[in-house]
């Protein structure tokens, strides 16, 4: 394949320098609509424990969206391959045919799992959920056939907005999305309407609603396309996105790995809940450290001395890292997990330590996602696929490591999720230190890749 500027120094060189202040009006939209996509959850999360089940019904909705989203994984990449090649009029119509594809895809993935035998397979001998935990994940599943296609129907959206630098409208439309579910938790509890299966209409309504506002947000884009200059087919596109939903499946298995130790540690039925809870507010801010990936794409370095999305994202992991302690106040620690979310006072304490130890997650997830922001302006989609295939392999040994150490079920989910972070950092800094191909790969894009 013949070298592809995706960046080109020349250009970078006479347009401006961005500064912190242009990277943090692109970053912090992003932030603030992936931290409350996943604050969503939580407020899900109430609506399935004031159900029978109480927080039993949490945990089995929480494994309910792991496996879901470990077949959404199919179009993990999707909106970073949007980025790189939706910007002419074709390029888009194509991204648009594939997106539509993955998306059916995932819905019969989905439809088979719901079939009884392979459902208990997945969820009570894979997952070694407890048969308490089992059934309620098991009735909420069918529900995020529709809950997952609503996720592949956003996007094209927001690609379009995106490619066009409306990081606002994105958010704007997510917002819309966290207090529609705000109210809707709030009415679905006083309504009665709560369990596992409410809990998922609950999450789905807001999606939808987000998805509409998107494609209205980005109407004025639509028309509005570079050149189709050097457009690659969909098998092309395809095989970019290829090894991002294989990263992003391995990533989302980490889930399910971290889900079977912790069930297989003393008192499940105590360790999971409060594993869950904390990890649901320290979820929003690492996916919210991760968009460091989006201002790479946008703002990529003009150099390879350009060090100003680096120390960027030190900066902006640092302060997310932080937030979910507020959480740990007195008054709103007891408000939150208890009033609101059905804890047991006497698993405060586990809560109150899982999040102390959660602190690292966000601050490493950005680290890795800055050096995955890299990769991808390069099209080196091959390093993120090896270094979310070390953070599976680290986490891997290192949950059921502690699990043998007797380590406290909510410690290990902590443990394990900062060690494979920096190990997942450790080989995609080294991968793209190493000459590529034929050549050496510029960090700012200039693909080398043959084939």
């Amino acid at each position: 394949m013949p070298v592809q500027v995706v960046a080109p120094v020349a250009s970078l060189s006479h347009a401006p320098a961005p500064g912190y202040r242009q990277l943090a009006a692109f970053f912090i939209p992003l932030a603030l609509q992936s931290a409350s996509q996943s604050l969503t959850y939580p407020l899900v999360a109430m609506v399935a424990s004031h159900g029978a089940g109480g927080t039993l019904n949490l945990a089995g909705v929480a494994q309910s969206n792991i496996v879901m989203f470990l077949v959404g994984t199919i179009g993990a990449g999707l909106v970073s391959t949007g980025m790189v090649y939706g910007k002419s009029r074709l390029g888009y119509s194509r991204f648009f045919a594939v997106n539509a594809l993955l998306a059916v895809a995932a819905a019969v993935v989905q439809a088979l799992i719901c079939v009884p035998a392979i459902g208990h397979a997945v969820f009570g001998t894979l997952l070694g959920l407890p048969h308490s935990i089992e059934v309620p994940a098991r009735r909420a599943f069918p529900l995020t056939i529709i809950l997952n296609l609503l996720f592949f129907a956003r996007n094209p959206f927001e690609v379009l907005l995106l490619n066009h630098g409306a990081a606002g409208r994105v958010s704007a439309a997510t917002l819309a999305r966290i207090v529609l579910t705000l109210v809707l938790a709030h009415f679905f509890v006083v309504a009665g309407l709560v369990g596992p299966r409410w809990a998922i209409i609950c999450q789905a309504i807001p999606v939808a609603v987000e998805a509409a506002i998107a494609w209205y947000c980005s109407r004025p884009f639509a028309s509005l396309f570079a050149r189709d200059d050097d457009v690659p087919g969909r098998r092309a596109m395809i095989g970019f996105n290829l090894p991002l939903s294989l990263g992003g499946f391995f990533l989302t298995t980490s889930g399910m790995i971290l889900a079977a130790v912790i069930a297989r540690s003393s008192r499940p039925e105590h360790m999971l809940p409060a594993y869950y809870l904390a990890v649901g507010l320290a979820n929003p801010m690492a996916f919210a450290a991760a968009r460091v990936q989006n201002v790479v794409l946008r703002f990529p370095p003009r150099s390879r001395a350009d060090r100003l999305t680096r120390r960027f994202t030190l900066g902006a992991g640092s302060i997310v890292s932080f937030i979910p302690l507020v959480f740990l106040l007195p008054f709103l620690s007891h408000w939150y997990y208890v009033s609101l979310q059905q804890l047991s006072p006497v698993d405060l304490p586990l809560v109150t330590v899982t999040a102390l130890l959660l602190v690292g997650y966000p601050f490493t997830a950005g680290l890795r996602a800055h050096w995955e922001g890299l990769a991808a302006l390069a099209r080196r989609t091959s390093t993120i696929l090896a270094g979310n295939i070390a953070f599976v392999a680290a986490l891997a040994i290192t949950a059921p490591t502690c699990l043998g150490l007797k380590v406290s079920g909510n410690m290990i989910g902590p443990i394990a999720l900062i060690i494979s972070n920096l190990a997942a950092l450790g080989v995609l800094v080294l991968l793209q230190s190493l000459p590529e191909g034929s050549g050496p790969v510029d960090v700012i894009g200039i693909e080398r890749e043959g084939g």
